[in-house]
């Protein structure tokens, strides 16, 4: 593995529009490895990563506006796309045709995520409500309310236990899924909260904010456990990596930064972008982070292990 991070790949124009959108998922049959993107030309594309490059195997159409969020189910088989058509899809990976289209209401879904057992898709919604749909039924299953403002990014715990909403003035909730009770609501950004990331271990969330910094709180306690600057503008972007070390961040000051966790340093910035990044993610290992901005080009960094 090497000892330093480096750029590996760079796909230029992998759309015809700002890319808004990725992810990294890992086929739990084959081990192959796919990457999601969704941009504003209303488009997903998937792309299969392997001999240390992307091609793009399906492009998938049916939003009719620019897509936001998109995500990949646990076991690496299925995607969920969502969109400023107030649509949530769902995509066989495998196949490239789509299984479900969820109505989420107007301008009702934002940010998809998968819960750990992929049996159901959060979004949040303009009302402040966390919307939780069925896989399976492709219906609204139940809703978790922060009584707040537009909730624009969202997170599950890895153990299941937590969800994490970021609204769009700042305030942060964490609600017990089993009970659906909201645990913890937190003050600490004063403007719109673009991303938030459980660590692996669920003991930790990271936060990103348009106010510049990272915030890290103990979900336990819901104490502040850090503020980290570094970033010149918005920070648009936060993940962890799987081996609960490091997580990344990307910002519309064009740059993608690596962080210890333990150190909260900064280890490394990678100024390859032309633009905004509003994507960034691991791989299943930590290896490598995808990144993905307004430039429409989408870059694979390799990650010293």
């Amino acid at each position: 593995m090497s000892t330093q991070y480096s750029i590996l790949f760079k796909q230029e124009h992998a759309h015809d529009d700002a890319i808004w959108t990725a992810a990294w998922g890992k086929s739990e049959k084959d081990g192959s490895e796919t990457i999601i993107t969704g941009s504003l030309d209303d488009m997903v594309k998937v792309w299969k990563w392997s001999d240390e490059k992307l091609e793009l195997q399906w492009t998938l159409e049916g939003h009719q506006l620019g897509v936001v969020s998109v995500d990949i189910s646990h076991n690496g088989s299925i995607a969920a796309s969502s969109s400023l058509d107030a649509h949530i899809r769902l995509w066989d990976l495998e196949s490239g045709k789509q299984i479900k289209s969820m109505d989420a209401g107007p301008v009702d879904a934002w940010t998809v995520a998968f819960s750990p057992d992929s049996k159901y898709i959060a979004t949040g919604s303009h009302l402040g409500k966390v919307n939780i749909f069925g896989v399976e039924s492709g219906k609204k299953e139940y809703s978790l309310d922060t009584r707040g403002k537009f909730i624009l990014s969202i997170a599950y715990s890895p153990d299941g236990k937590y969800l994490a909403s970021g609204a769009i003035d700042g305030i942060i909730n964490i609600f017990d899924i089993a009970t659906g009770k909201l645990l913890h609501t937190l003050e600490g950004h004063a403007m719109p909260i673009r991303s938030l990331t459980f660590s692996p271990d669920s003991q930790l969330l990271v936060t990103a904010s348009d106010d510049g910094y990272i915030k890290i709180y103990d979900v336990q306690h819901a104490n502040l456990a850090g503020t980290l600057s570094g970033h010149a503008s918005w920070v648009l972007n936060v993940a962890f990596s799987p081996d609960n070390t490091h997580f990344v961040s990307s910002s519309s000051d064009k740059s993608v930064k690596v962080w210890e966790a333990s150190t909260r340093a900064c280890v490394n910035t990678f100024f390859d972008h032309q633009d905004q990044v509003w994507s960034v993610k691991y791989n299943s290992t930590g290896s490598k982070i995808i990144s993905a901005g307004d430039d429409r080009a989408i870059h694979i960094y390799d990650c010293p292990m």
